[in-house]
């Protein structure tokens, strides 16, 4: 298709609010509509310029984490997993091959360093899905994720308690880094958090800087794809809890038998497991706790349970509920308990009669879907840095990720999402969880 973007936009003449008003929101029009090609106003190939309005003083944006709420020190490690009983000739080793990190409460974290938010090529990567051409009007290399820093160190020890055990899995073609605000949070109040990326969907890299790049982002899944993919990290999970089974009994589960944080099998609660994930990773976690009884609870933060939207069909689980605890947890764009709105889901309404088990329904008001994402913090920080204080980064902040104020919308989600682990796996009853709170007026229960 070509390129919509009006010629003035490359004009030096333009004020900075013009070009963020027209650059930036025609690089959210396209971004927003699958397929539609839209080359951004800054790229200097395009303009002659260097960054954005020309700065050659324009740097990649490092972003701070929220800091997680409880006083625990925190560890992470990342492990290089292959499933021998799935075949993938793509891969060196001829089967199907996984990078995870388990995130957990450290015990003394010493002068490690701190892990960084992204690995170097996935931070380009990730980078790239906002800056090219099918993403947002901003310069290649805005998003500095290789350098921002996380709260947590690299393989130190981790607390030599038992600590009980929570999958997360990412939204379709999402990094597993993310939703490491979230993650973080879990960890620091005693829990360890195992994110998974799903090779060949997700953007995942290797140990020594091999590379896959993921799905192409360029055309919408159809519903066999989606189909697919729920299936294929229905496995992955299942099979990491495997590994997860292996690694507390003492063996090193690690492709490259790197040498494992001190304490780390003593360290897993594996008869408590729950298990979230953002939109399909929401899914995930349904299918998943439908196909193994070793996940007692889980959490969907805002993704449907079937493989379209609109057209269906339903996901085996939204039809047969399930006999174990289960939040749904909706953004108010597309909460989907409401029959009238254009965003109502049948899965959701399908799984509310079919469920079984204990059943919560939570919406967060002035949210859209990616609010359930670093990136509602990340793109604050971003726009405000590029930007300065131009009030038209509300209407962008609007469109991107909703009105809620990031600090609110990311505490809300932690106090609720570890209220429900916390009733759920460590039987401690929660007054979230039994009505409208008045600490958090921006969360309802829809039903």
């Amino acid at each position: 298709m070509a390129n919509t973007c009006p010629t003035s936009l490359s004009s030096h003449r333009l004020t900075r609010r013009h070009l963020l008003a027209a650059g930036l929101t025609a690089g959210l029009a396209a971004f927003a509509t699958p397929g539609l090609a839209q080359a951004s106003p800054f790229d200097p190939e395009r303009t002659g310029r260097i960054g954005p309005y020309g700065d050659p003083d324009f740097h990649p944006v490092k972003f701070k984490l929220p800091a997680p709420t409880a006083r625990k020190a925190l560890g992470t490690t990342a492990l290089h997993l292959i499933d021998r009983s799935r075949p993938d000739p793509s891969m060196p080793s001829g089967q199907r091959e996984l990078m995870i990190s388990l995130w957990y409460p450290a015990g003394v974290a010493g002068a490690a360093p701190f892990a960084k938010y992204m690995p170097p090529r996935t931070a380009v990567e990730v980078d790239g899905t906002w800056t090219g051409e099918y993403g947002l009007a901003l310069p290649s290399g805005s998003f500095d994720f290789a350098n921002t820093e996380t709260h947590s160190r690299v393989d130190v020890p981790m607390q030599r308690l038992r600590h009980p055990v929570v999958l997360f899995s990412p939204g379709y073609r999402y990094s597993r880094f993310v939703n490491t605000a979230q993650v973080e949070d879990l960890a620091s109040r005693g829990y360890v958090v195992v994110t998974m990326d799903h090779s060949h969907e997700t953007p995942v890299e290797f140990p020594g800087g091999r590379f896959l790049p993921g799905a192409s982002t360029e055309e919408p899944a159809g519903p066999e794809e989606i189909r697919k993919a729920v299936e294929t990290r229905t496995a992955d999970a299942r099979f990491v809890l495997d590994q997860l089974e292996r690694l507390a009994g003492g063996q090193n589960v690690d492709a490259e038998g790197k040498d494992l944080p001190a304490g780390l099998a003593e360290g897993l609660e594996l008869r408590k497991v729950g298990m979230f994930g953002f939109a399909l990773g929401g899914y995930t976690a349904a299918n998943t706790m439908l196909e193994d009884e070793r996940v007692l609870a889980g959490l969907d933060l805002d993704g449907t349970l079937q493989d379209d939207r609109l057209k269906g069909p339903l996901g085996e689980v939204a039809e047969k509920g399930l006999d174990r605890p289960f939040l749904l947890f909706g953004s108010a764009e597309t909460q989907r308990t409401d029959p009238g709105k254009e965003y109502y889901d049948k899965s959701w309404a399908s799984f509310w009669e079919a469920q079984r088990g204990e059943k919560l329904n939570l919406t967060l008001g002035g949210t859209k879907q990616r609010a359930f994402t670093d990136y509602q913090f990340v793109f604050s920080q971003l726009f405000h840095e590029i930007y300065g204080e131009d009030p038209i980064i509300t209407s962008v902040m609007k469109a991107l990720v909703g009105g809620a104020k990031p600090a609110r919308s990311v505490l809300a989600q932690r106090e609720y999402v570890a209220a429900f682990f916390d009733q759920t796996l460590r039987r401690r009853p929660s007054l979230l969880l039994r009505g409208d709170s008045s600490k958090f007026p921006e969360v309802r229960f829809a039903r």
